[in-house]
């Protein structure tokens, strides 16, 4: 049987639960605003969207963690600075006899800077979070308990925060943003490299390279400048519509007293994506243990907007992490219920809380609808609640709940045909 067969009449209501859904998600930007992590403007709009699933939810809860939301971005402006010593350095003690250790100095730097971008940024490590201010922060969960034993467990989710904003992707959308990326980062590679060659030669290669590393100063700038702080974006798109899909799914179950008879159903409103998954990490260490007690999975709903776009993610965290095959063969199947053909594909920048749940060793996927180019909209103050595509959302609350039916039906296997 097809799960969306064991769903009753949904579909004529597909409507009234994305209405449900844009105009939760429009109270939180126009009444609450923009929510960076650790903010109280957070907090209000994890536990005002708990709110709206009233009485579907048997329990609510509510778990703090200490973030330092700073360090994610952060490790720009102080890489920007050590880059720009660097070509300093290594031109003085190029050029000026005597002070050739300047020379070892600026690849020491360059060599700083680079860990610290794959530290934090690649790897999504608290590599440097120390340096930064700490914050509270906070999940917020709601659960819904079968009528049975729990055998079962599926949690769906989104993330609360939302992002400062890319300077140069309001400026000039992907383009810009490309360019001030690769031109920072092919700096930072340069300054590397010509510090190795230096000392393999032992000073013995042409001034000339001491030169060329002032090209790269404008592009450390960009590094610099690149997040402005001061304009920190509504997040409608990324990520209140991945938080009330999710929610859209337990109202659904609550408003037509549906109960699986042995899966438990989760919806998390996470906290601190934005600061490098620092919420999911949370959640997934204090209840790892919890949570082996039934076969669990986790489905990360990421921004529900650009139709053409929409894929089941099963490689996360520029395409490091890869997610469990069972589960992306899930929500994949499930997507055919609702009419969608959906291919695999890879976050190859950036990450979803999915790849934070999958390295603590649960079983996850993600799902999300957004141009990887990125858009113009993404993580800028486009990003309102008049930017939204109803019919998008729409798609994602379908999806996530015959992924909910097809888990409590077949749970985790190898085949879905």
């Amino acid at each position: 049987m097809k799960a969306s067969e064991t769903i009753p009449n949904f579909a004529p209501k597909l409507r009234e639960y994305t209405n449900f859904a844009t105009r939760t998600i429009k109270k939180v930007c126009t009444e609450i605003g923009p929510r960076p992590c650790g903010s109280e403007a957070e907090r209000k709009a994890q536990q005002f969207m708990a709110a709206q699933v009233g009485d579907a939810a048997d329990e609510v809860h509510t778990e703090e963690f200490t973030v330092h939301p700073g360090a994610f971005f952060g490790w720009m402006k102080i890489d920007a600075v050590l880059l720009i010593i660097s070509v300093a350095l290594f031109a003085v003690g190029t050029l000026v006899d005597g002070v050739d250790f300047l020379r070892y100095i600026s690849l020491g730097l360059a060599v700083v800077a680079a860990a610290f971008m794959f530290g934090e940024f690649l790897f999504y490590r608290e590599f440097i979070d120390f340096m930064f201010k700490k914050e509270t922060s906070q999940n917020v969960y709601c659960v819904r308990k079968p009528t049975g034993e729990v055998k079962r467990r599926i949690i769906i989710g989104g993330h609360a925060d939302s992002s400062f904003e890319w300077r140069f992707t309001h400026i000039g959308g992907a383009p810009a943003l490309y360019i001030s990326l690769i031109y920072a980062a092919i700096g930072l590679a340069y300054m590397v490299l010509v510090g190795i060659v230096s000392i393999a030669t032992k000073g013995d290669f042409p001034v000339v390279l001491a030169y060329i590393g002032f090209a790269f100063i404008p592009g450390f700038i960009c590094l610099f400048i690149f997040l402005n702080t001061k304009v920190c974006v509504q997040g409608a798109n990324d990520n209140l519509t991945g938080c009330m899909c999710a929610a859209a799914v337990m109202k659904y179950m609550g408003d037509n007293n549906l109960r699986f008879e042995n899966t438990e159903l989760i919806v998390l409103f996470s906290g601190g994506e934005e600061a490098g998954l620092r919420g999911a990490k949370a959640f997934a260490k204090a209840h790892k243990e919890e949570f082996s007690d039934a076969e669990t999975m986790f489905i990360a709903l990421d921004t529900f907007r650009d139709d053409d776009d929409m894929f089941v993610y099963n490689r996360d965290m520029s395409g490091i992490t890869k997610h469990d095959k069972r589960c992306c063969a899930l929500v994949r199947k499930a997507a055919t219920y609702a009419d969608r053909e959906l291919k695999f594909s890879s976050i190859f920048c950036g990450a979803s809380d999915a790849a934070a749940i999958t390295q603590a060793g649960i079983p996850a996927a993600s799902l999300a609808a957004m141009n990887p180019g990125p858009p113009r909209y993404y993580h800028t103050r486009t990003d309102t609640w008049d930017n939204m595509n109803p019919r998008c959302v729409e798609k994602g609350i379908q999806i996530a709940l015959e992924s909910a039916y097809l888990f409590d039906e077949k749970g985790l296997c190898d085949n879905y045909d």
